[in-house]
């Protein structure tokens, strides 16, 4: 398989990264970060590396263009890529919304755009994108992070609707409190979050049933609950 991941230079993109990798599929991956692209490439030299800034429209675009040069056939794009800016919605800095609507949003939005009609043509494909427990309900200090990730998952559900009479499936998966730089200076032992490779697990699961079956939404936590 082709498999297409933004955000993956580091936490749950890196571990799907490697997981496909492991299976001996061909994987692109973008981030905005030279250094940890590098060393993402030193650790799996078969991987495809793009520098790009997902919240920027036209780079986000060239990501696209490269994607749809690069391989014949997409068979997996994982919408991945996402930042998470904690704050109270009427107090939060101005221009909050609008960066995670960007970023969590409208890079799922334009790059699906891009690479589904490709999908489409074949009539199949898959199309994963990575939502949040916040896209189900609104927690203390969640701000405009859980507004951006309710629009993911009422975008992801109007995707599936739509691809539907393509063969093209679509999946939210919904991560708790995951061990990843965004809890970097948490003072929680490991065990009170889910693991990045517990989410990468899922989603290469749920890309191997068979055609006739689709997982839609997947909710996972961490065994002791949320945080």
């Amino acid at each position: 398989m082709n498999v297409v991941i933004t955000g993956a230079s580091r936490g749950i993109g890196k571990a799907i990264a490697a997981l496909f990798i492991h299976h001996q599929h061909e994987v692109l991956v973008c981030s905005r970060d030279l250094n940890k692209l590098a060393e993402l490439k030193a650790e799996f030299p078969s991987i495809h590396t793009f520098a790009c800034d997902i919240s920027d429209q036209a780079d986000l675009q060239r990501f696209g263009e490269h994607a749809l040069s690069l391989f014949d056939n997409i068979d997996v794009l994982v919408n991945n890529g996402g930042v998470f800016l904690p704050g109270i919605l009427t107090e939060e800095p101005e221009g909050t919304l609008e960066t995670m609507i960007q970023t969590n949003l409208y890079s799922a939005y334009y790059l699906t755009r891009q690479l589904a009609p490709r999908m489409k043509a074949r009539k199949s494909g898959y199309i994963i994108n990575m939502c949040s427990v916040a896209s189900l309900k609104a927690y203390e200090n969640g701000g405009s992070y859980s507004i951006s990730k309710f629009a993911l998952l009422g975008f992801s559900k109007t995707l599936r609707e739509e691809l539907k009479p393509y063969n093209i499936k679509v999946s939210s998966i919904m991560p708790g409190a995951t061990l990843t730089d965004s809890w970097a200076g948490a003072d929680l032992p490991a065990s009170r979050f889910a693991q990045p490779e517990d989410i990468a697990q899922l989603v290469y699961t749920i890309t191997q049933l068979s055609e006739y079956a689709v997982v839609e939404d997947i909710v996972i936590r961490p065994q002791l609950g949320d945080i």
